[in-house]
């Protein structure tokens, strides 16, 4: 069955509350996609960032982004006033973070002030224990002044359990507001969802393959990292050397010991996959190669260059989730240093790799993202999300890029016998050879159907700048002739 998706985050959605949330206008940008006759759409992970604001980078993997909760649903439910949620107003076309953090506590701490604790869905989630170990890391985040969780008392830092039961009682009230931040976010997500499936729309959804370090889920499980007895990490992650960083990219994050994992059967990566497939309809491994072979740098290591690659016992792994989840649900992000090992294990498991037409057109035949070159059994994207937009790339190339780049795209559409006379036209042609090739699912990210420039680009890799993570996009731009447009590629590539 060939389908075709839209590539959107939820913080980009428009929204007059300075970024995009679980509210009414992502009810209305489902609609736009049900409009277009789109099938799937494709977001980024919904977790609390951290550092950098970069959604690769939670305090806890299977956490909600508070500031995804809709100032509009807490004044619809009572638990805010229109006034308190306009203190929230925002016109920037840009996502303030440092605003959001002076604002949006604080309008959640007064939700809460106002929330029935005896309602029966939150006394159920609370019962069940979920998010507690959330409630936790973030009331001793908070006392403790923001330090790191391996810089607090030992106490707290080695999960004693009597000290963790008096903190329960002592912060009972701080503990219950973090639960409550997590329960309200999941619940307007999942009727977000909801709303999507019943439109006939899948969510796509993003799991990172790492953890921070200062996370929920090392604090708990330190035991599943290569980490010394102080919960400082022994190797961390990176990327060696390559055409892009002569230093490689020291990523810092803990890797896995896999040699523990496989004593209970990977249960981390099954719970994982679960709770993933349970929050989305499909789900994208990021950085799939990491699960063949991965690369660590000894810890305190300025730069990637002396790093190893470790074997992952990926099997055995596979195996073990597999016997807990749908395989057919998932997709490896299988980009960057990919070698045979990459490939078998791919083919082994099943799942639809990337093909990402931005790389293809660099004037080789043999390019395995040429439209032509692209198999059944993967996604074709325009661009990703680390990717600049169309239009950054065609501006900002070279003119010998620019010339492999129509080449190329003049020889991918031979048969639709068209002239490209504009970057427009180039633009328009690239994303029709998404909708063309056989990939069972095409994703075009919105920046690439509305021809926006580089400055609506949602990532740099390797950076830590403002504009990351950062981009609204108005909704001045979701308009019938779009989704008029959009229907007629989808309809004529039989993708409906």
């Amino acid at each position: 069955m060939r389908e075709s998706g839209i590539l959107m985050p939820v913080f980009s959605i428009p929204n007059k509350y300075g970024i995009g949330d679980f509210g009414a206008q992502s009810y209305k940008f489902i609609d736009f996609l049900s409009t277009s006759k789109q099938k799937v759409w494709q977001i980024l992970p919904l977790v609390q960032t951290g550092y950098g604001n970069s959604p690769y980078s939670s305090i806890s993997i299977n956490s909600f982004n508070p500031y995804f909760i809709s100032p509009d649903e807490l004044v619809n439910k009572g638990l805010i006033t229109v006034e308190e949620a306009e203190f929230s107003l925002s016109n920037s076309d840009r996502i303030d973070y440092g605003f959001l953090y002076s604002v949006r506590l604080p309008m959640l701490k007064k939700a809460f002030l106002r929330f029935d604790k005896n309602d029966k869905d939150f006394t159920e989630y609370v019962k069940k224990g979920k998010s507690l170990d959330y409630a936790l890391f973030m009331t001793l985040k908070y006392a403790s002044g923001q330090k790191h969780f391996y810089e607090w008392e030992d106490k707290y830092k080695y999960r004693d359990e009597n000290a963790l039961k008096t903190l329960a009682k002592d912060y009972s009230e701080e503990i219950a507001f973090w639960q409550f931040v997590q329960f309200e976010a999941e619940k307007e997500w999942l009727k977000l969802k909801d709303y999507a499936n019943k439109k006939g729309i899948l969510i796509l959804g993003d799991i990172p393959l790492y953890t921070a370090l200062d996370s929920v889920d090392v604090w708990c499980n330190p035991k599943l990292y290569k980490l010394d007895d102080n919960f400082v990490p022994k190797v961390v992650a990176g990327v060696p050397p390559d055409y892009f960083s002569e230093n490689g990219q020291l990523w810092g994050n803990p890797v896995y010991d896999y040699e523990y994992q496989e004593k209970d059967n990977f249960s981390w990566w099954c719970d994982r996959l679960k709770n993933a497939l349970n929050t989305f309809d499909l789900v994208r491994i990021d950085h799939f190669r990491g699960l063949d072979r991965y690369y660590e740098v000894p810890f305190g290591a300025e730069n990637a260059k002396m790093g190893e690659w470790v074997k992952v016992p990926s099997e055995k792994l596979f195996k073990a989730i597999h016997s807990v989840v749908d395989k057919d649900r998932i997709i490896a992000e299988d980009l960057g240093i990919i070698d045979d090992g990459v490939r078998d294990l791919l083919k082994k498991v099943g799942y639809p790799g990337m093909k990402v037409l931005s790389f293809a057109f660099n004037g080789e035949s043999d390019n395995l993202y040429l439209p032509q070159n692209i198999c059944e059994n993967s996604v074709c994207y325009t661009g990703t999300h680390d990717n600049d937009t169309l239009k950054g790339l065609i501006d900002n190339c070279s003119e010998w890029d620019k010339n492999n780049i129509l080449s190329g795209v003049e020889n991918s559409i031979k048969s639709m016998n068209i002239e490209l006379e504009s970057n427009a036209d180039l633009i328009d042609k690239i994303v029709e050879l998404s909708f063309a090739c056989k990939s069972k699912l095409n994703i075009v990210p919105i920046q690439d159907y509305l021809k926006l420039s580089e400055e609506y680009r949602i990532n740099e890799p390797g950076t830590v700048k403002e504009q990351n993570w950062a981009i609204i996009i108005n909704d001045k731009y979701f308009t019938k002739d779009l989704a008029n447009k959009i229907k007629e590629l989808t309809v004529k590539y039989k993708r409906a």
